[in-house]
C-alpha cells in the first residue's frame, strides 16, 4: 500500500450559526468551531491547535489530547455513493486533516506519525454529536457515522512544526496494534458487556484522559 497523504488541511474559529426565532430547530442559533475551511500553503502545528483553528466546546474537543481531528478522504466517496451527502469539500465533517489511505479499521490508538517535521500520536476515536446533524441538516447522519465507523480520530502533537497539504504521512511506531479505532468504537458502544476489556483499553498509555475516565466508569458500573 502506498504511503498515506495529507490531502487537505482545514481550520476555522468558533462562530455563531443559525437565526434567532427560526421555526425549524435546524435553523436556530448554535455556536461551534465545526466549520473548517481548506488552507493553502504552510500551516503551523502547535501543541493545542493549528494556526487559525479553535474549538468552542473544550470539554469534548481540543486540549492536549485532541488538538487535531483527522478524517479518511475515501469516506467522502462512500457518502456520495450512498447518496447521504451531495458534493462537499474536505473539512465538511469538521476535520482538520483529510488523509488518504487511512481508515478506522487500521489506525490504532498510540500510532505515531511523521508529517514533515511534525510528530503526531493517535489519542482516541471521534464520536459524532448533534453538531454534525446541524451541519448537514440531517438528524440521521450521526447514527450513520456510528454504524459505518466513519467518525475519524484525534491526534495529539508530540513535536511541533509546519505542515502543508500534499505531504506524506509516515507511520513511525504502532505500539498497540490491538487497539484499532474501530475496535475502540465498538467497545465504547458495548463496553457494559465487557468490563475487563474496558479496563484494558483504559490502561493503554496512549488513550486520552477523557476516554480513560469514561471506560473505567463503564467497567465499574458492571
Amino acid at each position: 500500500m502506498s504511503e498515506p497523504v495529507l490531502l487537505s488541511i482545514q481550520v476555522g474559529m468558533p462562530r455563531a450559526n443559525g437565526v434567532a426565532g427560526a421555526a425549524d430547530p435546524m435553523d436556530q442559533p448554535w455556536f461551534s468551531g465545526f466549520y473548517k475551511a481548506p488552507v493553502a500553503g504552510p500551516v503551523r502545528v502547535g501543541r493545542l491547535n493549528l494556526a487559525g483553528d479553535g474549538q468552542a466546546d473544550l470539554s469534548a474537543h481540543g486540549g492536549p489530547d485532541r488538538p487535531i481531528l483527522a478524517y479518511c478522504a475515501e469516506h467522502y466517496d462512500r457518502w456520495r455513493e450512498e447518496r447521504v451527502i451531495d458534493d462537499a469539500p474536505f473539512g465538511s465533517f469538521g476535520e482538520n486533516f483529510t488523509v488518504s489511505g487511512h481508515h478506522e479499521s487500521e489506525v490504532c490508538i498510540g500510532d505515531q506519525y511523521a508529517v514533515g517535521p511534525v510528530r503526531l500520536e493517535v489519542s482516541q476515536p471521534r464520536q459524532p454529536c448533534w453538531k454534525l446533524a446541524r451541519r448537514w441538516r440531517n438528524k440521521g447522519i450521526p447514527a450513520l457515522v456510528i454504524r459505518h465507523d466513519r467518525g475519524g480520530w484525534y491526534l495529539r502533537v508530540l513535536e511541533q512544526g509546519t505542515v502543508e497539504a500534499g505531504m506524506g504521512v509516515q507511520l513511525l511506531d504502532r505500539p498497540f496494534p490491538q487497539w484499532t479505532i474501530a475496535r475502540a468504537n465498538h467497545l465504547l458502544r458495548h463496553g457494559m458487556e465487557d468490563p475487563q476489556t474496558c479496563r484494558a483499553l483504559a490502561a493503554c498509555p496512549a488513550i486520552s484522559a477523557d476516554w480513560r475516565q469514561y471506560l473505567n466508569k463503564r467497567a465499574d458500573a458492571k
